[in-house]
């Protein structure tokens, strides 16, 4: 197990803490310790891949990690928002959704030996699903604009990368 590796499996075990932290209404300070969490999280992301690339510690188990990483984050924050009756389910519904068709794919490409990497459109989408996901851990304006303005991006990055990636499905 390398660092990149490391730095990514203290990432998904952090979730469960800021799922607490979001959950936990009555406790002070609740929605700043769970933004802080929320924020550390998706910006040490970029630390992985850093180091990874750094050190030349790219690995397949990194590859499927670091993703699976970013989408426990930003689905347990939005589902706990959910909860919260801060959004409606319909916009994490899509976005569940088109992750779990995206994992479907590169689990079919893995098994002729494939990785897909995420694209720059697909780093976009994540980026704009976190910023608001963080705006509506603390409640601020326009927080539901930015997050449907994620829910485009993943609509529209998801077609991308099945159109990208169709000679997976083909065989």
């Amino acid at each position: 197990m390398n660092l990149p590796n490391r730095i990514t499996l203290i990432r998904i075990l952090f979730i469960p803490l800021l799922v607490y932290y979001l959950l936990s209404p009555n406790l002070p300070y609740n929605k700043l310790i769970s933004v802080v969490i929320f924020v550390s999280v998706a910006l040490s992301d970029a630390v992985d891949g850093y180091v990874a690339r750094k050190l030349k510690q790219v690995t397949t188990l990194g590859m499927f990690l670091d993703p699976v990483a970013d989408k426990i984050l930003v689905i347990s924050a939005l589902l706990c928002l959910v909860e919260l009756r801060a959004i409606s389910a319909v916009p994490v519904i899509i976005v569940i959704f088109r992750d779990l068709a995206i994992m479907g794919l590169r689990l079919a490409a893995s098994t002729s030996g494939r990785i897909i990497a995420a694209d720059s459109l697909g780093k976009t989408k994540a980026a704009v699903l976190d910023l608001a996901a963080a705006m509506l851990i603390l409640g601020l304006p326009y927080g539901n604009e930015v997050l449907w303005i994620g829910v485009a991006l993943s609509v529209i990055s998801g077609i991308e990368y099945f159109y990208k990636n169709r000679r997976v499905l083909n065989g």
